[in-house]
């Protein structure tokens, strides 16, 4: 089959699905459809904003449905209606329910964001910054009724920087994945590929974020502490609470060369600045030293180390 006559449902909501569905449409295979979640306040002001794949996919001239739910009887048969060869999801945000996954001919291909069975759930990306992860990748599933624990078509891996934010590596996983899955479909649809089963005993779960996770302490492993904040920058943000008071800490590096310590300050109590000079804004973890490189002091807005270090006592808690 050419892949303009292959009829394709695809399913997404952030700009890693809508690198995806830019990839198929680039590819030339027939988008049909389009489902996304529905649009969301956003900001202080919360303006009603479109998800990225249902601003592409408008920009293609392609139909964009957004139900709250997969389960109504409303939304089966529109989908149904569309007799598609098949459905391809990426960050779509819900399961789908069985009747759903058996609509298509060739199934449902689902483009995730982890190694599976490892990260299943829905901050796979953020958790293997979290805790530390030097590898993670995309994983082609063929999907069932479950948390992605359908049979795996193939997967692709990609390294993880020791610096790299959220953001960043969702971008790299997005691309990763793109590139790769128009041949992944054709393979798929020919029947050139087999699939194999997860290990449920290897499997981790990834609940979403939640906002109080953004919390640390000085007293942590300054690695832990750079890792919850690369993990967590775009949202909630790391931070640490003192009284009523919430200082967030943007981005961050683990101190490697701990000759920029003066030796006076190196067994200072953590959350004690030891250096405070030019991009330099230093603080004492329990385990370690971390250079803070962006920050929001509270009420106050975003600011580089290098704007700000001068405001802060060398010797003196960061906050």
């Amino acid at each position: 089959m050419e892949r303009n006559d292959l009829k394709v449902i695809f399913m997404g909501t952030p700009e890693f699905a809508c690198t995806n569905l830019q990839a198929l449409t680039d590819a030339g295979f027939n988008v049909a459809l389009v489902l996304c979640q529905p649009d969301k306040p956003v900001g202080r002001k919360h303006i009603l904003t479109s998800p990225p794949v249902k601003v592409f996919a408008q920009e293609k001239g392609i139909e964009v449905y957004q139900p709250d739910t997969l389960r109504t009887d409303e939304v089966y048969e529109k989908l149904a209606s569309y007799e598609a060869d098949l459905i391809v999801t990426a960050a779509y945000g819900k399961i789908l329910p069985q009747r759903v996954l058996d609509l298509p001919k060739y199934g449902c291909i689902n483009c995730h964001g982890s190694l599976l069975p490892a990260r299943r759930g829905a901050s796979p990306v953020q958790r293997a910054i979290l805790e530390g992860d030097k590898v993670t990748g995309v994983t082609y599933m063929k999907m069932d009724a479950g948390m992605d624990t359908g049979d795996i078509i193939d997967k692709v891996e990609v390294a993880i920087d020791p610096n790299e934010h959220t953001e960043s590596l969702m971008m790299r996983l997005a691309e990763a994945s793109a590139a790769k899955l128009p041949e992944i479909i054709d393979s798929w649809v020919k029947g050139g590929l087999t699939t194999t089963k997860q290990d449920d005993s290897k499997a981790t779960a990834c609940p979403p974020i939640r906002p109080e996770e953004g919390e640390f302490d000085w007293n942590q492993d300054a690695k832990d502490i750079h890792n919850r904040v690369r993990a967590l920058s775009a949202w909630p943000g790391a931070f640490v609470l003192k009284e009523d008071k919430k200082l967030k800490v943007l981005d961050s590096e683990v101190v490697e060369d701990e000759s920029l310590i003066p030796d006076d300050l190196k067994d200072s109590l953590p959350g004690t600045v030891v250096k405070a000079k030019g991009e330099n804004l230093i603080v004492k973890c329990g385990n370690g030293f971390l250079k803070v490189k962006e920050l929001q002091q509270p009420g106050g807005k975003r600011l580089n180390a290098r704007d700000c270090a001068h405001n802060f006592a060398v010797g003196s808690p960061i906050i």
